[in-house]
């Protein structure tokens, strides 16, 4: 009989090969109940059936998946390891429908999923030490391409950015794409995405656990999986950085936590070598990161485009004053402008402009630094806003809330919250829309849900502002001091270091005209101590090499284009990834990744041309987070991206 192509032509198929004998020993088998979970069959059950009847009886009483795995656990004991081998086989590739099936309708499933809205970034591909070549674009179908050298082994990829660069957006596109067939055809078996976020909620650290948890099945065949041809697996793990613990919790608890260990693990190769990986991390991560990788790819995502820009507010906003009015605030500011090249503040920029004009609301000043846009966007949306009735006390009260609920959180690399968790800090979750976001999590039969910041740029932020609005303002100091002491250590041994958000955010609040605003904004006035504090901050910060964050996008970004100049001789550069339109039981909508350079000029409509020089634009970082930019010429690099 030919090899069948799903669970019941499989479980006829494999009784049929049986050979008399062994078919009634088979047959003596299903009658231990030891062996099948209480519901073995009776002699008297078993009597004159013939392999049809079998098979028939066996679908009846488990179901068509649960009989191929009574009769999988039958044949090993009888030591048919071929015939096994063959059905797990058959099994396996109906699974993979069934589980290309879950991740379609689960991202449709999303209010935004990652094709709601898509645009354009840039992928550019880091040397490996000691390579005279430069950083190069890279296409997404290629990140797992063979790589030149001796002993490459199963490929780890790399893909960093800071917070906003479109990595979970990313992550979770090639995972969709991978699941309509339109990225990796016949590359990969099964592609996993794991959020180093939400990890923390599985039940017990097994490699076996966290699969069931990937495939959303509690009966999905995991040992099969892990079995069968595990160079054919990608695991994508997302945040790695949410994944580390903070230096406090460390001391308390040496060594990583049962979940890390797994993961750990999976990343040195020790569990399923030869399967391949996909990490997405925040550059403060990498140094923990890099002691556990082989010959890793590294990767870097650099953000938008002007012309991407236009194109993400045109998705964003639907009223074409609105677009105008969004488009002219933008141009008119160097600081929004560079802003919005990073997909994730491009959408608290737009958020922002939109809450204001759906308001009625006029924007006094533009904003100065990406700490001044923070603030522009919850001093919007924090109520009372238009509700009548919210006092400026129940203000403060959410704002407190917000900002302790965020600090308890980074003080103990805790991203996900409970409802329990967001009542004792005065927040109502479902109220509080435009900061949080949640996920129903089945723990049984239960569903439970969680809350956690829209993005860890936000968390990020409340956290600094935590040290403003306490009531107890005595910690700022001692705080501030620590995290400059983490990077005089951590740059006497890894050179130059990015600070945290959250030291970003109040380092640009120590500045006498942000802090004037965040007073204004919040109607808290900065107590003395708190003022001395901040500028002894600011003075100790100013003394020591740091980067800040999205200062490596922006270099990037601008030595990218000269690279480019000179590497490829201003010949087109296609970076592409082409989805169709076909439809399947889920509906979705279609996504193109494309970058290109091109020699020549845009018209108004940009279109490029094929004639005329090009004239490439710079842009320079001002000390205070600002940015002043030059001319630029026509050409664009165009990238792919989304919140």
């Amino acid at each position: 009989m030919a090899l069948a192509g799903n669970p019941r032509e499989a479980l006829l198929w494999a009784l049929c090969d049986l050979e008399e004998n062994n078919f009634k020993i088979f047959k003596f088998h299903l009658r231990d109940r030891t062996l099948l979970t209480g519901q073995g069959l009776a002699r008297g059950e078993l009597e004159g059936l013939s392999r049809v009847d079998l098979a028939s009886r066996l679908i009846l009483m488990y179901g068509a998946q649960d009989a191929v795995k009574v009769v999988l656990k039958v044949l090993k004991v009888m030591n048919l390891l071929e015939l096994v081998d063959k059905l797990s086989g058959i099994c396996l590739n109906d699974y993979r429908e069934i589980y290309r099936e879950y991740v379609r309708c689960l991202e449709e499933r999303q209010e935004e999923g990652v094709n709601h809205r898509y645009n354009q970034l840039l992928l550019v591909a880091k040397p490996s030490p000691g390579s005279p070549t430069l950083e190069q674009e890279l296409k997404v179908e290629d990140l797992f391409a063979p790589r030149e050298g001796p002993d490459q082994g199963p490929p780890t990829v790399v893909i960093q950015g800071s917070a906003g660069t479109g990595k979970t957006t990313l992550a979770r596109k090639m995972v969709l794409d991978w699941a309509t067939g339109t990225l990796y055809p016949g590359r990969f078996d099964y592609v996993f995405y794991v959020s180093c976020r939400e990890v923390v909620l599985l039940p017990e650290s097994t490699l076996d656990q966290l699969l069931i948890w990937c495939c959303g099945d509690n009966k999905a065949p995991v040992a099969e999986i892990r079995r069968q041809q595990p160079e054919r697996l990608l695991f994508i793990l997302d945040g790695y950085d949410e994944l580390q613990r903070s230096f406090a919790e460390r001391l308390k608890r040496p060594g990583p936590t049962p979940i890390e260990d797994m993961l750990h693990r999976l990343i040195r190769r020790e569990v399923l070598p030869t399967s391949s990986l996909l990490i997405t991390t925040r550059p403060l991560a990498l140094r923990n990161l890099e002691a556990l990788l082989k010959q890793p790819l590294h990767v870097h995502i650099l953000g938008f485009s002007d012309n991407e820009r236009k194109k993400y507010f045109r998705s964003y906003f639907t009223d074409e004053e609105q677009i105008k009015n969004a488009t002219d605030i933008v141009q008119g500011s160097d600081v929004l402008s560079k802003a919005c090249q990073i997909p994730g503040i491009c959408w608290v920029v737009c958020s922002w402009l939109k809450g204001q004009m759906e308001r009625g609301g006029v924007l006094s000043e533009s904003p100065s630094n990406s700490t001044d846009i923070f603030m522009a966007y919850v001093s919007t949306f924090l109520p009372p806003n238009d509700n009548e009735g919210c006092s400026e006390l129940t203000r403060r009260m959410v704002l407190r809330g917000l900002c302790s609920l965020a600090a308890e959180g980074i003080q103990h690399q805790r991203f996900l919250f409970e409802e329990d968790e967001l009542r004792k800090h005065n927040l109502d979750g479902p109220s509080l829309a435009a900061f949080l976001s949640s996920i129903d999590y089945q723990e049984g039969l239960n569903i439970k849900k969680f809350y956690s910041f829209r993005h860890i740029s936000f968390q990020e932020f409340f956290h600094a502002m935590s040290y403003l609005v306490k009531e107890d303002q005595g910690q700022l100091g001692e705080e501030s001091l620590r995290e400059v002491n983490r990077l005089l250590d951590e740059k006497q041994q890894a050179g130059s270091e990015e600070m945290t958000l959250s030291m970003q955010f109040l380092l640009d609040i120590s500045k006498k005209e942000s802090s004037s605003n965040f007073e204004l904004k919040f109607c808290f006035k900065i107590s003395p101590l708190i003022r001395q504090d901040l500028k002894n901050f600011k003075e100790l910060m100013n003394s020591i090499k740091h980067n800040r964050t999205w200062d490596l996008e922006f270099s990037l970004y601008d030595s990218k284009i000269k690279n480019l100049v000179r590497s490829v001789q201003m010949s087109d550069v296609e970076f592409r990834v082409g989805h169709s339109n076909e439809s399947n039981s889920c509906s979705r909508k279609s996504f193109s990744v494309h970058t290109s350079l091109s020699r020549g000029t845009r018209d108004k409509e940009g279109r490029s041309g094929r004639m005329g020089s090009t004239e490439m634009g710079t842009l320079e970082l001002k000390e205070d987070g600002g940015v002043e930019g030059q001319e630029r010429g026509a050409d664009r690099v165009e990238r792919n991206g989304k919140i």
